[in-house]
């Protein structure tokens, strides 16, 4: 196992250069695709490269793709320098540096696994996005036939990368907010593992310089195009899913950790 960490950013405002600080200081090797910012986020990170040596690798995109097009890109250049397995971060300062081995540590003990971040939240989370995440939880699991996924949407999370290239190759889509919970599904069908790490969140203010690219009915409208597509998929692939569900050679797909 070669980890690194891989933060997609787009237009993340000062954020991003404390992210990427924070992180460096807890792991070596660390991947930032830029997204086609537009904000100058991404302008301060050169002098971070430096201090790092060559553990920080920034990669810039000329037009906003979306996260799942960055972490897409992230991925083949990591595989490019032989990584094996990437841990995504969110650039917004959600995701905690600290929890960074913890991830580490689940993959070095199931390698093959994907490693999910199971969101804790605090008392200053917006009751709407945390309740909300709730209906594409149950669809995912449904599409999973309770695969073992905790939470769909919470991007902190290591990825298998070799898996997690194959899943891209299978379709078009899973490319802008669609990326997280469609992977997911994806890989559990594939047979991928679960480990599931709870870690916890933090939605920061506006006055701490909180910045979110969620966008509630442009956003909502892309998860239940998903599902609607992914339920079609479960459907085709329900006879192999319950096969492999009564099958599975440890009784047990998902581990809590």
């Amino acid at each position: 196992m070669k980890p690194c960490v891989l933060i997609p950013s787009y237009n993340s405002g000062p954020l991003l250069r404390k992210t990427v600080a924070g992180v460096l200081e807890v792991w070596d090797d660390v991947f930032v695709v830029i997204d086609g910012s537009t904000d100058g986020s991404a302008d301060g990170l050169e002098d971070l490269a430096e201090g790092a040596g060559t553990r920080l690798r920034v990669h810039r995109l000329e037009v906003n793709q979306g996260k799942g097009s960055a972490i897409l890109k992230g991925i083949s250049l990591a595989a490019d320098e032989g990584f094996t397995h990437a841990l995504a971060m969110d650039a917004d300062g959600q995701h905690p540096a600290s929890h960074v081995r913890n991830f580490m540590e689940a993959g070095r003990k199931f390698p093959e696994a994907l490693v999910l971040g199971e969101p804790v939240f605090d008392e200053f989370a917006p009751a709407l996005r945390v309740n909300g995440r709730k209906v594409s939880n149950w669809w995912a699991n449904l599409e999973t036939l309770w695969w073992g996924i905790h939470d769909s949407l919470f991007g902190m999370r290591l990825y298998p990368i070799e898996p997690l290239k194959k899943v891209f190759s299978q379709t078009g889509f899973a490319r802008r907010f669609d990326f997280d919970p469609e992977v997911a599904v994806r890989l559990c069908w594939a047979g991928v593992p679960v480990v599931n790490l709870k870690t916890p969140v933090k939605y920061l203010r506006a006055d701490e310089g909180g910045v979110s690219q969620f966008r509630y009915f442009r956003d909502n409208t892309l998860l239940t195009f998903m599902h609607m597509r992914l339920f079609f998929g479960f459907l085709i692939r329900l006879p192999v899913l319950v096969f492999r569900k009564k099958n599975r050679l440890d009784g047990k797909a998902a581990a809590d950790v």
